[in-house]
């Protein structure tokens, strides 16, 4: 038993596994769930995952997307989190809901609670806001530039990734979907482009942007406000300088090593070396206003700063570099309080683009409770396009070719296997069948047709795409979506190969996992010494047409009734046992576990009775060319071995194959060939010892 624990627990490690590899979008019913009436899920918008929102009256509301397929940003763990969106037309979050993620705080430490009630911070938020993980200045928010969200103690690390793929995600459908705008490639610094510049010079070129501010005029941007007459220092001197800001862009190496010094250079570009795809930006402040206030913390998100480009938000966070200037700037920036702050490139940051770095003047009214005022501070920044490189935006591959590499391992490894598999039934046949390890040997290949093609590769074919083809050649239309699936296409053409060669017990026998999982209960019941029911000959001949009355029905719900036609479906067992490892809800998981339980008392009974795409692979197998097991004169008159032996009952009274029923196990080759067990063999070798009076002496199989 403890065995058997053992090797489901390390399958539904595989399953997550190639889940985690893949990470394709969610399909429209897993999906469903997660949007609230009255709104509802439209038609999708692209092959990334994003869908349209319905309002209840059955118009575009916003946008439904995934984080993963956009912003694979890495948890903690390693592995991505995926994060489900909710967007209006406004650019304002509806919603925000996990849908799965591997960060070990909250998998085996905080339980899931902490980490969904994060993401309900969301709702209301616009993305215009610049939404950060952290704590506001002083006892109230509304004098922040910063729109803050409480994050979660001990998680933080985890929670900011999060917060971060859900910017950069949203932000990508708002600038594609919302704005029109595309989202190419970012610009970053060209390593190979080197010029030497002085301070001087990259004050002159405009490289560097400075922004003063004097008390006058802050008095005048509070004028008529609550605020207007709290800021004694600047009623006492009104020509002071309030802020004096000076912004420069130390991406390219060039501007850097003009404004840091040479260690200060050094420590920058190890930084780079680990954080790619980061852009550095040093701000520097030699007047009284200064960068931050009393309750900043590094490597955090600036309380007094904030930044956007085109209307959207960029997201800053110090970097924790401690800044070294070059000697040759001036002495008052030696003084001042200097910040080199972090932007993500992928958030669609680009620095050649004017820019506007967004500074926050406060005020205080009141001194227990001070109600807090602002003024937003512009300062826009931009970096000339000759430091920096973009890669060309590559055109987007079909998305079946996409699917195609990233399953060339699976491919190859299914390949392999497939091309094996056809010679051993093929030109090996009559060695394999005749071979004394022919059980264990059909045991193994349907075992790795199980872990491999089942639960790894999820290759179990299944009545839906026979349906999905009958569909499209009746209505028109286009049969593309056949290759979204390359795996599963290339056990369907080897089917088909099969077809011709052999009729369904290729697949049905040899490639099916749930057919194997059936095969596996039976000799598990051999070995428990179960019972086993004996339909007789004539029942067996009228339950062989059940599948195709339930594949008649299938059929005609796709025309009639096809909104009900995935629940028709699940006559099948195969997404139950196979697709989803038996996690599903218990009255599916009952009834493929009843399936397996059936096949330990009356053989791979689904597979003979039900099976509607059984009943498919039988009629494929009416294009079958030849009659590839041999019969002799003497089978089915007075020979019966093989009729009784045979547990499909493919076999018939005159001996004569009924290949529409026949599952490819060997069994009748592996006793016409064997002159110790064929009936006829036996006769006639006692015949010729008789007739030369060597009765020691055997005859060789004809």
């Amino acid at each position: 038993m403890m065995g058997l624990r053992s090797f489901s627990a390390f399958l539904g490690c595989l399953i997550l596994c190639a889940w985690t590899v893949q990470a394709d979008p969610l399909d429209r019913a897993a999906l469903e769930p997660f949007i609230t009436p009255p709104m509802s899920l439209g038609a999708p918008v692209n092959d990334q995952g994003v869908w349209q929102l319905l309002n209840s009256g059955g118009a575009e509301a916003g946008y439904v997307f995934e984080t993963e397929p956009m912003a694979p940003l890495p948890g903690f763990s390693g592995a991505s989190i995926n994060m489900l969106v909710v967007l209006d037309l406004d650019g304002r979050f509806l919603d925000v809901k996990l849908i799965s993620h591997n960060e070990p705080i909250f998998v085996s430490g905080l339980g899931q609670a902490p980490f969904h009630k994060f993401f309900e911070q969301y709702r209301g938020h616009s993305i215009s806001d610049s939404l950060v993980v952290g704590t506001p200045y002083g006892d109230g928010a509304e004098g922040s530039a910063l729109v803050y969200l409480d994050g979660v103690t001990k998680a933080t690390a985890s929670v900011r990734i999060a917060h971060e793929s859900v910017l950069a995600a949203t932000l990508k459908v708002a600038r594609e979907k919302m704005s029109g705008v595309s989202t190419g490639p970012p610009a970053f610094p060209n390593p190979e482009y080197t010029e030497d510049l002085t301070w001087d010079q990259i004050v002159e070129t405009g490289l560097v942007t400075r922004k003063q501010v004097l008390n006058h005029e802050m008095d005048a941007a509070f004028a008529d406000t609550l605020w207007e007459s709290d800021d004694p220092e600047a009623t006492e001197d009104p020509d002071g300088t309030y802020l004096d800001l000076w912004v420069v862009d130390l991406g390219p190496p060039a501007i850097a090593k003009a404004v840091l010094s040479p260690d200060g250079f050094a420590e920058l570009q190890e930084f780079m070396t680990i954080a790619t795809s980061d852009e550095p930006i040093l701000v520097i402040e030699t007047a009284r206003h200064g960068l931050v206030t009393e309750d900043f913390i590094r490597n955090t998100a600036p309380d007094l700063i904030s930044a956007e480009q085109g209307g959207f938000p960029i997201a800053l966070r110090d970097a924790d570099i401690y800044v070294e200037l070059n000697d040759a700037l001036p002495e008052a920036l030696h003084d001042g309080a200097a910040l080199i702050l972090r932007t993500d490139r992928r958030l669609g940051f680009d620095p050649t683009a004017e820019w506007t770095l967004q500074v926050k003047a406060l005020r205080e009214h009141g001194v227990f409770q001070p109600e807090i005022g602002s003024v937003t501070l512009g300062v826009p920044h931009a970096t000339d396009a000759r430091f920096f490189t973009r890669p060309e935006a590559i055109k987007p591959v079909p998305p079946w070719l996409e699917a195609l590499r990233n399953r060339a391992t699976d491919l190859t490894v299914l390949g392999v296997f497939l091309v094996g598999l056809l010679v051993l039934l093929g030109p090996g046949q009559t060695r394999l069948a005749g071979h004394r390890f022919l059980t264990p040997i059909r045991l193994g290949v349907l075992a790795f047709v199980t872990v491999f093609i089942g639960w790894w590769g999820q290759g179990q074919l299944s009545i839906v795409t026979p349906l999905g083809v009958l569909r499209t050649a009746v209505e028109g239309g286009s049969f593309a979506f056949l290759l979204y699936d390359p795996f599963s296409l290339m056990i369907w053409a080897v089917t088909l190969l099969g077809f011709v060669l052999w009729g369904r017990g290729l697949f049905c026998g040899w490639l099916c996992p749930f057919g194997a999982l059936q095969e596996f209960a039976h000799h598990i019941a051999k070995l428990l010494r179960i019972p086993q029911v004996e339909v007789s000959a004539l029942w067996d001949s009228r339950l062989k047409w059940v599948k195709y009355a339930v594949l008649a029905g299938l059929a005609a719900v796709l025309f009639t009734a096809p909104a009900h036609l995935d629940k028709a479906v699940e006559v099948e067992p195969f997404k139950t046992a196979i697709t989803t490892f038996f996690i599903r809800e218990w009255y599916y998981v009952a009834y493929a576990v009843g399936l397996l339980l059936l096949s330990m008392v009356l053989f791979k009974g689904f597979c003979r009775y039900v099976c509607p795409l059984g009943a498919v692979m039988a009629i494929g197998g009416l294009v079958r060319r030849r009659e590839w097991i041999e019969r002799r004169v003497e089978c089915g008159s007075p020979c019966q071995l093989c009729k009784v032996k045979c547990k499909y009952g493919s076999i018939k009274h005159s001996g004569a194959v009924d290949y529409s029923e026949c599952f490819q196990c060997l069994d009748c080759v592996a006793i016409h060939d064997d002159p110790a067990r064929c009936v006829p063999l036996i006769v006639g070798a006692k015949r010729g010892r008789a007739l030369h009076g060597h009765p020691n002496v055997g005859v060789p199989a004809a």
